[in-house]
């Protein structure tokens, strides 16, 4: 079996600023023909960022689409030419104001992949340093220090609900014990 579709026909019907929207008309491995609506995203970043002294930073912002200001770990689109790496040590700095000497890659995993082409770098920083954040003209950004623990029990709560920090905190610190 193929491993990969056949396009028989690609439209684009959506050009944004961060996304473009396609509809493909293709024949699936396995010879299913179909149309597919495909969100095309050119990737973002994630990062962990560690304080020395245990803590973690996360940062709060609106975010329309869920109508919600969400607790997140900071991430941001990676622009044209850039490596991952470059995009975490610039979003690192554009929204907590901290640079970070160590930045570990950690794995690269895709959001949403029934309907976006989006594929995340996750990172951990380490050895940061304190400088002045500069948010896009257009975000407006809390940033928050807290420990592990205090990060577990929001995700119990449910004031964590955001799928990169989720993947990102839980992989490397594992589930919140679950209590009954």
């Amino acid at each position: 079996m193929p491993k990969r579709a056949r396009i028989l026909e690609s439209k684009t019907i959506f050009r944004g600023r961060a996304v473009e929207l396609k509809v493909d008309r293709v024949v699936e491995p396995g010879g299913v023909e179909t149309t597919r609506e495909v969100v095309c995203h050119p990737g973002s970043v994630v990062i962990v960022p560690h304080l020395p002294d245990g803590r973690l930073i996360l940062v709060r912002q609106y975010r329309h689409a869920v109508r919600e200001s969400l607790w997140e770990l900071v991430a941001g689109g990676m622009e044209r030419g850039e490596t991952p790496r470059q995009s975490a040590r610039r979003e690192l700095v554009e929204e907590t104001g901290y640079h970070a000497r160590i930045l570990k890659p950690l794995l690269e995993f895709y959001p949403s992949p029934g309907i976006l082409s989006e594929k995340m770098h996750l990172f951990e920083a380490w050895d940061l340093t304190p400088s002045k954040g500069q948010p896009d003209a257009d975000e407006r950004i809390e940033t928050g220090f807290f420990t592990v623990n205090e990060i577990m029990k929001m995700i119990k709560s449910h004031e964590i609900r955001d799928g990169k920090t989720l993947v990102g905190i839980l992989l490397l610190f594992g589930a919140p014990p679950v209590s009954t």
